[in-house]
């Protein structure tokens, strides 16, 4: 069944493929079918036009003045569009909606124009090559045309390795038959299709069934008629042909395709000498490595798109069978449906490098990797170097580097890295023997623009330099030193590059002491050394063995002496240092210890006092309500004078109605006087709020730092001037940790409320406007957005040890960062929560794909776009809880009622206690039916005196 139907479905393709070759033999007849039913249409129109009626007049005329108003709507949008694209040429989507237009207008010299700017920019779909094709194709006349349609055929194969336009290629050279030498072109055309794509799996069957369509043509066209015996001369192109479609057959079956049976029955069919045991033996090895590939093209079949894992695993499978040209096939399977992912382009381009070498294929590889992504510095850089490999010419190489330069990569280290790979590059260009060249001055002035760029374009763009160690400069200075023997010029780039804030790195002065010693002087390692040890911070007891140690070697005892009373200078200070921060570290942590422990024992102690108020009060209230009942008791039980006799009797309770003397059993209605509430201490040490528009508030400072008002001035003095700087201090004199500072004008309000969240001294600082909140209860600071944003991304799982700048160089790689902000506790401690806001929404969802679920510092991080929950309605300023606090609410447990909640009511009392529903009592309506009325003591006690 499934090879009836790939035989069906081959002769289907195979009929196709003769209906387009005998369409493009009609080529030269088209033209002029065209003028005749141009000339019948417009006799038609005019004989409609002189027999229609009036209405039909006005109808047509309607259509037209709606067809016009379509038009300059359409020419509006069209013009839109081409101005947005002289602003900013390499929109992609403005490209294709503008191609789309012209063509629904029919603007045919526009539309055109507009693929070739497309096309010059970007590499173009399958899609848009076939319909640009097809339009250029309908459009050609004459030979020269013809030309014109070869050569956008020969631009269009280059951008990706496509099947089916090299099929539309191969069959649109045969109706260039009929002019000289056009059937060894269309042959040739069909030779590099095959060998382009003849090894797609998939597709491949197709350009293989059409050449062999146009082959078997040919063999029509050179046999005789029946009848007629052919001369030597026919009889040998004859054979020639025959011989043709042959060896076409055994090509094709000596390559694993999909449906290649049905190849080998159609072969069986034809041949009328057999099939060779040979190609037998062929057919079944590629049978065989067929059925290895099978299971790789089932699942990219079953794959969506972009079926990246499922091309990765095939092409580690095709990596280990060692296949050159089968590798390169499902490579550019890969990358025509995953053309923007630089890792592929990159694996590709390294496999070429290393494995083929061929220099066509190379260059042309690397340099679709760079129009697809074009933002990729490594792409180019490995571009260069291929040039460079292959001995290109130097103007080329330039030209290849200023396009990338105009590139626009995401970071600014890109760009160095761009700069040094150039220079390499020239470097390697120079003929040091002489003292002076042409590569040498290049050499030197692209140092000095690389610098410059680096300066203006790069430190404008990003914010900063992107070469902080001045990496091109260091090079710079070697080649000087070393391969020019000019160590003033070195000099003074380590000059410039100390002044760089540099200076304070033991590394970097290592690097010019270790220059300075390999090919300066004595003198000058010296005050190198010298310098070092001054300005060094990092370390410096290094910096000084190493001065010691020159001076060992070379120096004399005055020399030792000024190192030795150097040196111990620095270090002295430098302990000095070290100890008052110690110190200072020590004090921190021992006041965070005490109070620590002052929290601790402070919750223990209200906890103990919490429990001890609890089981007094609750005495108390026992032993209070005990006596008001049994008072009520008393006098309600008091004796009484019985009817018929002058005694009294006195009215004694049983043994089995006592009531316990707990508060839980009180008569119904009974309800004791709640005591009055202790009245709350105010807190007296609290300053007066300042609620002018001038003030702000600070808070969530250390209690330790020192000079509190001095550093808060020193803090906020940038935000304008400062009229009062108030922190808050104890009745002990320590700093509470907030305070308040007043500006002289209000303008200086909201650069204040800019340093929120400021680390001072390890604690972010809390800055927010100075407001009354209880004469503006409505009143809510919340900073940060409670909307989705696009543009920001959240991540959850980080190390609490991880730093801003740690994170910021984590996302670096992924976009451009515009904010970096770690979620931390009061203390200033980190939550391992992070939000990350990149320049656009396309950066941040590019950082969620590639960093979601990734490991930093042996924790899995989790990482998606901001999008914070909503707030309750409840805690929103000025909501109420509207009818829920009218809701009685349960307190079942978790095994349901208790017993303490059962009605202790006896069922006596239930009887009367419910009035019909609407009743009015002593002019107020009565409650629900079952609802339990009050009864006072009295009526308690009455029910005890009945029997």
């Amino acid at each position: 069944m499934d090879r009836l139907k790939t035989s069906e479905r081959t002769g289907t393709a195979r009929k196709n493929i003769s209906n387009m070759a005998a369409a493009t033999n009609a080529e030269q007849t088209q033209q002029q079918d065209m003028e005749e039913e141009e000339e019948e249409d417009a006799g038609m129109e005019q004989r409609d036009m002189e027999s229609g009626d009036e209405e039909e007049a006005m109808g047509v005329e309607s259509s037209e003045d709606d067809s016009s108003e379509d038009e300059k709507e359409n020419e509006a949008e069209i013009q839109r569009l081409e101005e947005q694209l002289s602003i900013n040429a390499f929109d992609y989507n403005c490209h294709i909606d503008l191609i789309k237009l012209l063509k629904q207008e029919g603007e045919l010299e526009r539309l055109r124009k507009a693929r070739q700017k497309m096309s010059e920019l970007f590499p173009l779909t399958e899609e848009l090559w076939l319909d640009w094709l097809k339009d250029e194709k309908r459009l050609a006349e004459g030979e020269q045309n013809r030309e014109s349609v070869y050569e956008l055929f020969e631009r269009a194969v280059k951008d990706y390795i496509c099947p089916d336009i090299w099929q539309e290629y191969a069959v649109y050279s045969i109706g260039g038959m009929g002019s000289p030498g056009g059937i060894d072109k269309a042959r040739a055309i069909f030779e590099r299709s095959v060998t382009a794509v003849g090894l797609h799996m998939t597709k491949g069957w197709t350009v293989w069934d059409a050449y062999r369509v146009f082959e078997n043509n040919i063999l029509s066209s050179v046999q005789p008629p029946p009848g007629k015996i052919p001369s030597h001369q026919e009889q040998e192109m004859l054979n020639a042909q025959l011989e043709r479609i042959h060896t076409l057959f055994r090509r094709q079956l000596a390559v694993p395709l999909m449906d290649m049976e049905a190849t080998y029955a159609e072969y069986e069919e034809w041949s009328d000498r057999g099939v060779a045991e040979t190609i037998i033996n062929q057919y079944k090895q590629a049978l065989q490595r067929m059925e290895k590939c099978r299971p790789f093209e089932e699942a990219l079949l079953a794959a969506e798109p972009p079926k990246l894992a499922e091309y990765q695993a095939y092409i580690d499978f095709e990596l280990k069978e060692g296949d050159p040209a089968r590798i390169v096939m499902i490579f550019e399977r890969t990358l025509a449906e995953n053309c923007l992912v630089p890792d592929m382009w990159e694996k590709y381009n390294n496999y070429l490098d290393r494995q083929l070498k061929v220099k066509d294929l190379v260059l042309s590889t690397h340099e679709r990797a760079v129009r697809n992504c074009p933002w990729t510095m490594g792409l180019w850089r490995s571009y260069l170097l291929a040039l460079e490999r292959h001995h290109v010419d130097h103007q080329t190489v330039s030209d290849v580097f200023e396009k990338a330069l105009n590139a626009g990569f995401i970071q600014a280290t890109d760009y160095v890295d761009i700069w040094q790979a150039y220079l390499d590059y020239l470097r390697r260009r120079v003929d040091f023997t002489k003292e002076s060249s042409k590569e040498l001055e290049e050499l030197r002035s692209t140092f000095s623009r690389s610098l410059e760029y680096m300066k203006q374009d790069v430190e404008e763009r990003f914010g900063e330099s992107g070469d902080p160690s001045c990496i091109i400069m260091q090079n710079w200075a070697r080649i000087e030193a070393l391969h020019c023997k000019n160590m003033q010029k070195a000099r003074e780039l380590w000059d410039h590059i100390m002044t760089k804030g540099n200076a304070k790195f033991a590394n970097m002065w290592l690097e010019y002491y270790n220059l300075e010693r390999a090919y300066g002087d004595a003198p000058h390692c010296r005050k190198a050394l010298h310098r070092a040890v001054q300005c060094t911070a990092d370390y410096p007891e290094h910096v000084c063995e190493v001065l010691l140690t020159f001076e060992r070697v070379e120096g004399s005892l005055e020399d030792w002496d000024v190192a030795v009373q150097k040196t111990e200078t620095r270090l002295n200070r430098v302990n000095e240092q070290r100890a008052r921060v110690a110190e200072k570290e020590a004090n921190m942590a021992r006041v965070d210890d005490e109070r620590s422990e002052q929290r601790r024992q402070a919750k223990a102690d209200k906890k103990a006092q919490k429990k001890f108020q609890k089981g007094g009060r609750a005495a108390e209230k026992r032993k209070a309500e005990h006596e008001d009942l049994s008072q009520e008791w008393k006098e309600d039980c008091a004796p009484k004078r019985h009817k018929g006799n002058g005694d009294y009797c006195t009215l004694e309770l049983m043994e089995t109605e006592k009531i316990p003397q707990s508060g839980r059993n009180a008569p119904p209605g009974y309800k004791p006087t709640p005591p009055a509430s202790k009245p709350q201490r105010l807190d007296d040490d609290k300053p007066e709020l300042r609620n002018d528009n001038s003030s702000v508030f600070i808070s969530n400072l250390a209690y330790a730092l020192e000079e509190p008002e001095v550093k808060l001035r020193t803090l906020f003095e940038t935000c304008g001037p400062i009229k009062q700087v108030r922190p808050v201090f104890s009745n002990k004199g320590t700093f509470k940790g907030y305070g308040y500072i007043q500006f002289e004008t209000s303008m200086s309000v909201p650069e204040a409320l800019k340093l929120d969240r400021q680390d001072v001294e390890g604690r972010p600082m809390y800055v927010s406007p100075c407001v009354d909140k209880t004469k503006n209860p409505d009143f809510k600071v919340f900073k940060y957005n409670m909307s989705m944003e696009k543009q920001k991304i959240f991540i959850s799982g980080l190390p609490f040890s991880y730093t801003k700048e740690q994170l910021e160089q984590l996302c670096k790689s992924h976009g451009t960062v515009k904010d970096v902000r770690l979620v931390t506790y009061r203390s200033g401690k980190s939550k391992g929560l992070a939000y990350v806001e990149f320049a656009d929404e396309a950066q941040a969802s590019q950082a969620v794909l590639k960093l979601d679920g990734t490991d930093v510092e042996d924790k899995k991080i989790a990482v998606a776009i901001s999008n914070p929950p909503p707030r309750n309605a409840s805690d929103k300023p000025g909501s109420s809880r509207g009818t829920s606090d009218l809701v009685p609410r349960q307190a079942y447990g978790a095994r349901g009622r208790g017993r303490t909640q059962l009605s202790l009511l006896p069922r006596s009392l239930h009887r009367g206690q419910s009035a019909p529903v609407g009743t009015v009592e002593n002019g107020t309506a009565s409650k629900a039916a079952g609802e339990p009325k009050p009864l006072s003591n009295s009526d308690f006690a009455k029910m005890l005196l009945n029997k």
